[in-house]
């Protein structure tokens, strides 16, 4: 059944669709959702359908219709992945390598959603039928933690946090390369590549990307463990950025280097890790901080280099 919402507009001035994002009682819908509500003429003002950007007067009166949520045809199914933390708003997990987190072209089972779904039953649905509850996500072959909002006003403010970059997101990596510095940072913005489009690349034009990096450890052989603090979020931001620096990530099929002493190492994806995230629960506001250690693949090649001697 749908859900009817009044208000009653009391000072003048206001974009339709910033006015409605601002109310408590909407709290649980994203922008984009209350635009395409907007758009699909399910909010009138004074009986009247109108533009996201129109400007509200004070009295305006203002009907807002939210249909029903379609129900999910995703069937859960079991796929591994460990879980750090979990209430009834999110869930805080481990994602392992060779995981892709939402269903696309080419990945309609076995993907974390599908895995989810399994154990939790449900999710956030904002994000739609092929990605409820997924608020951030990590490439296929890039480990470590993510949190999934189970419930809508868990998605709302976990968005907006991202969206404010007030979420604490820290990355280790083992690239193919030699930083002359011990840390640094790296401010060049990305788009999508104007010839491979499933390649990101540096763009003058493209959106801001900030990488914060230092070295955690150097080993012998010309690879370095490297510590990442993202300041954005940008797709492929780590690999393009670490690529820039001549410093690809070890195992990156699609911006790194090909070594034939990476199988002996045990290397057979990129070496990427989500290794620490923190943010504010959007129920209690309380901080909260949860680290996911080292997948074992990667820590068994970095116990392979360290036993054969650091730089």
């Amino acid at each position: 059944m749908s859900q009817n919402s009044h208000f009653i507009v009391e000072k003048s001035g206001q974009r339709l669709d910033l006015y409605l994002a601002s109310q408590l009682d909407l709290e649980g819908l994203t922008r984009s959702r209350i635009q395409q509500l907007i758009r699909a003429e399910m909010v009138l003002v004074n009986e009247t359908p109108r533009k996201a950007k129109y400007l509200l007067l004070a009295g305006d009166r203002l009907t807002v219709t939210i249909p029903p949520q379609t129900p999910s045809e995703l069937v859960g199914e079991p796929v591994a992945f460990v879980t750090l933390y979990e209430d009834d708003e999110l869930i805080v997990l481990a994602k392992p390598p060779g995981v892709v987190v939402h269903p696309a072209s080419g990945h309609s089972s076995a993907t974390l959603v599908h895995g989810l779904l399994y154990h939790c039953g449900g999710l956030s649905g904002i994000n739609g039928e092929l990605r409820p509850g997924i608020v951030h996500r990590l490439d296929k072959d890039t480990s470590g933690v993510m949190v999934v909002a189970k419930s809508d006003f868990a998605h709302q403010s976990l968005a907006d946090q991202f969206k404010r970059r007030e979420v604490k997101k820290i990355y280790q990596a083992l690239v193919d390369g030699k930083p002359t510095m011990q840390s640094g940072r790296v401010d060049l913005p990305i788009g999508r590549h104007p010839v491979h489009r499933k390649k990101m690349a540096i763009r003058e034009d493209g959106r801001e990307a900030v990488t914060n990096w230092r070295v955690l450890e150097r080993f012998a052989q010309g690879l370095t463990l490297l510590e990442l603090g993202l300041e954005t979020g940008r797709t492929h931001q780590i690999r393009v950025h670490m690529a820039t620096l001549s410093c690809p990530v070890v195992g990156d099929s699609v911006y790194g280097r090909k070594n034939s002493r990476y199988l002996e190492m045990g290397i057979t994806r990129q070496y990427l890790h989500a290794h620490t995230l923190a943010f504010r629960h959007p129920r209690t506001g309380e901080d909260l901080q949860f680290t996911a250690p080292l997948w074992p693949d990667m820590l068994y090649t970095l116990e392979l280099l360290r036993q054969e001697g650091g730089a």
